[in-house]
């Protein structure tokens, strides 16, 4: 008999731990290869983790709401293969079969110290309900040595008083520097008065009748409400509109939507469309492809765009198509449409959810003609696509003017003013509104 440790797998560069938030299996059920084995969620998406082995579940490490570590050793799983068993076990094992009673305590007190070595090298810092801390803030602590009681101490100089990257970086050499002198000079100690802690005001009392419903917040809700005020508290929100004219993508799309099904498989929607045209604005000004951390602005390389998708439950999540300038149109619209499926049927992996540059969302799905749509994090822009309306408009010839119907709409561009200004805001949404309008009606695909 051999036993698997079942690990908490790598979810993406930004993910560092997940909360668990249900155990398919019990101790004890046998468990098939590629069967799921727990569920899990991070503040990007949720998902399962499957065995890579078949076997029994015979020891579970975690509850369900604790956090965990990538890496970290969740369950064990014993096969019926033979394979390498614990040292420490090999070696209780044969002291108990062949030494005295006084020598299977010392196997005991092996196993004891064994056990504690291991609840140790599991207890990460770990963010509460009056902090949290950052993935980076967690791994710098882990790397350094700083323990959970340090880390507490530190006076955060981040938003709602979290400790950042500089905080935590200021607090090592400190130490480091009080340490070195400590050898050279004693120090008279000085008492400070106690402070006493000021109380957390208690949350006010939700005030029902007897016909009102009370409805708990679901964990992404909440995670999506965190996000959301944090954004608006970090980003100077400004918006630039701009109408545009997509008769001519309205007509192209009518005449090749059926042949497209039947030769792809896939159904040809106007988002793909309205993509290529952002990815390609992107291209022309790639300030607005950027992200802001902290006074320090990092440009990218890649153009990766964030597709707003709705859930059932009302919520919502963006996942991310990469490399999205290099796609054709083709390609753009396997890709929009594999990953809204996904999204719908909660089969998103962590990855795809993972480095957008820029976002894009489809307000215009639900009727609204505009909108002022939230910046993701840490990106410095995103763009609300509204609802097609056939309009009389004016339309401007070599002879003259003349009134005609035409299918127009708004996109509603939300930039961060603190990179963005205003002319290159308006003058990126203006290269969106030309790439739709100058749509070419013969285009082949």
């Amino acid at each position: 008999m051999a036993k698997f440790e079942l690990k908490l797998p790598k979810m993406g560069e930004s993910v560092a731990e997940a909360t668990i938030t249900s155990w398919l299996k019990e101790v004890g059920d046998t468990i098939e290869l590629d069967e799921a084995v727990l569920e899990i969620a991070t503040d990007k998406v949720d998902s399962e983790v499957p065995s890579e082995v078949d076997g029994i579940l015979v020891e579970k490490f975690f509850n369900v709401d604790d956090i965990v570590q990538v890496g970290q050793t969740i369950a064990i799983i014993q096969t019926d293969e033979d394979g390498d068993v614990d040292e420490n076990v090999e070696e209780v094992a044969e002291m108990s079969s062949n030494e005295s009673p006084i020598e299977e305590e010392k196997a005991a007190e092996l196993v004891s110290q064994s056990m504690a070595v291991a609840k140790e090298t599991v207890m990460p810092v770990v963010s509460s309900e009056d902090r949290f801390y950052s993935p980076l803030v967690k791994n710098i602590a882990k790397e350094e040595g700083v323990s959970q009681q340090e880390l507490d101490s530190i006076i955060g100089t981040g938003i709602e008083n979290r400790v950042t990257k500089n905080d935590i970086l200021n607090y090592i050499q400190n130490k480091g520097a009080n340490e070195a002198t400590a050898t050279s000079k004693i120090e008279t100690p000085v008492v400070k008065p106690i402070q006493p802690e000021k109380a957390k005001p208690a949350p006010a009392p939700v005030v029902v009748s007897g016909e009102d419903e009370i409805i708990e917040m679901t964990r992404m809700g909440k995670l999506i409400a965190h996000h959301m005020v944090e954004s608006v508290q970090t980003a100077a929100h400004v918006q630039s509109f701009i109408e545009a004219d997509v008769t001519k993508i309205w007509n192209w799309r009518n005449k090749v939507k059926d042949a497209f099904q039947k030769r792809e498989g896939e159904n040809l929607t106007f988002t793909p469309i309205f993509m290529e045209a952002v990815a390609k604005a992107l291209r022309d000004y790639p300030m607005m492809n950027i992200s802001l951390q902290g006074d320090t602005i990092v440009k990218k390389k890649n153009i990766n765009l964030g597709m707003a998708a709705s859930l059932a439950d009302g919520n919502l999540i963006v996942p991310v198509i990469k490399n999205a300038d290099q796609l054709n149109l083709v390609g753009m619209t396997k890709q929009v449409n594999d990953l809204a499926n996904r999204a719908r049927a909660n089969q998103l992996k962590p990855d795809d959810v993972q480095g957008g540059t820029y976002t894009v969302t489809n307000v215009g799905t639900f009727g609204s003609i505009m909108g002022t749509p939230i910046i993701n994090q840490p990106q410095v822009g995103i763009l609300a696509l509204g609802a097609i309306r056939k309009v009389p408009a004016v339309i401007e010839t070599s002879e003259g003017d003349f009134i005609g119907i035409r299918y127009r709409m708004f996109l509603s561009h939300s930039y961060d003013h603190r990179v963005v200004n205003g002319a290159l805001g308006g003058q990126f949404v203006k290269a969106v509104k030309d790439y739709l309008e100058a749509w070419d009606s013969n285009r082949e695909i």
